[in-house]
């Protein structure tokens, strides 16, 4: 059978506005975590995270606390955080390394494949033990450490929901290391914001406030977001991209000026990491390389490639979430090179950096602003949020990709088609 939802998401996304509503609803935020969260493909961590048997990890993925974990055969798992007796959460730190999971409440054990492993005092159940095991992830992928889940086993391949561009992404950042691996096990740090999630698929690839909401660090800073995102020529030669599928992308690479700005460096300080890149791509390629860099784009739903830094959207709440992020690292590069990657993650999106607090406040700002605005308003013609910077200047290709002026809204257009296609899907029950 099929259920149809009461929210008219059709009257709520436009294409060149949406309903602020969206942001603050709390049945569309309950609808929101089934489809997309529960019922979609969405990033839970790297492979690098968990690199010996029995290392695990925490992650929220939508209302559900899950449980990323290296099991004894090397694959990996992703369970639920919970017992699948009376639901207590079982692990409460954010990694750690274990041979089981142990529930503090009546000690039931249960293996890192999920299945239950031990039960006190066995003669009161009846059930089979197989039928007592934790909930699994119903499909688990994974594309160059990069892991990817479904939680209840329906979104179809992972192929469809990253597409050629999700590949290409990913690989432009991942190529970058030496020997094509990226080690993502440095931590993450979370700022948890008062602001609901979808503000910050946006933000992060919004090239329109970068001059205004940063202008502190143009102002404290020789960075080379002046030269790619901030007024004049930079926004009109920096393209804001919709890739489709929801996966969007600031391609600074028309604006660089000199190679390496990305990295803020000259060649003769990183002379080995290039003959490194030069003896793994060729010549040819790790000249590309260097002035191309790595990409600034998002992955629906939740996940950004900020160059250097990757970042986790974590929803909370319809006013609430967390933004999780933690250094890019390199392997097969001297420790200096690395170091110089987690020290420029620090000071653009670390606790005291110049980025994420911007962002933070102006989210906060923006939740402020909307939380009193009503469903029933749309066809009285308030509270609608526009999105229709760019929009008669946005070039389609014969793919479907559809490219404007960095300053553009054209990134904030691909998110939200892409979730309305998604909320308007017929789904079974």
């Amino acid at each position: 059978m099929f259920t149809f939802m009461a929210i008219d998401y059709q009257q709520l996304v436009q294409g060149d506005r949406i309903h602020a509503s969206l942001l603050h609803d709390p049945d569309a935020f309950a609808e929101e975590m089934d489809r997309i969260f529960i019922r979609g493909w969405v990033f839970v961590g790297h492979e690098s995270e968990i690199k010996l048997q029995g290392d695990w990890v925490t992650r929220q993925l939508g209302n559900e606390s899950v449980i990323m974990v290296r099991e004894h055969d090397d694959s990996v798992n992703v369970l639920a955080n919970r017992c699948a007796h009376r639901g207590t959460a079982l692990c409460w730190e954010h990694q750690g390394n274990s041979s089981f999971f142990q529930c503090t409440y009546h000690n039931w054990r249960f293996g890192l494949d999920g299945a239950v492993r031990a039960i006190p005092f066995p003669d009161g159940y009846t059930n089979p033990k197989e039928q007592l095991g934790l909930d699994r992830a119903g499909q688990i992928d994974s594309y160059r450490g990069f892991v990817f889940v479904n939680l209840d086993g329906s979104a179809g391949p992972l192929d469809e929901h990253l597409g050629a561009a999700g590949y290409d992404l990913i690989d432009r950042l991942c190529d970058l290391s030496p020997t094509g691996r990226i080690d993502l096990s440095k931590g993450w740090i979370a700022h948890r914001v008062q602001s609901n999630w979808k503000l910050w698929p946006e933000s992060d690839s919004d090239g329109y406030h970068v001059g205004f909401v940063h202008a502190s660090m143009s102002a404290a800073t020789d960075t080379y977001y002046d030269e790619v995102a901030v007024g004049g020529d930079a926004v009109s030669s920096s393209r804001a991209v919709d890739h489709g599928n929801g996966h969007v992308e600031l391609d600074f690479r028309p604006s660089y000026k000199r190679e390496l700005s990305w990295l803020g460096i000259t060649r003769d300080k990183v002379k080995g990491y290039y003959e490194a890149l030069v003896a793994r791509v060729g010549v040819e390629s790790a000249e590309q390389m260097l002035w191309d860099g790595p990409p600034h784009a998002f992955l629906f739903p939740n996940l950004f490639l900020g160059e250097l830094v990757v970042a986790i959207v974590e929803p909370l709440g319809p006013g609430e979430m967390i933004h999780r992020h933690t250094s890019v690292q390199f392997e097969s590069v001297e420790e200096g090179f690395n170091q110089r990657l987690l020290r420029q993650t620090e000071a653009a999106v670390g606790p005291a950096s110049f980025i994420t607090s911007d962002d933070a406040i102006t989210a906060e700002r923006i939740q402020a602003g909307v939380s009193g605005t009503r469903r029933s308003w749309a066809g009285e013609n308030r509270g609608w949020i526009d999105l229709s910077r760019g929009l008669h200047r946005e070039e389609v290709d014969e793919t479907g990709t559809r490219s404007s002026d960095a300053s553009d809204e054209t990134t904030n257009r691909g998110f939200w088609r892409r979730y309305l296609e998604i909320m308007t899907r017929r789904v079974s029950v």
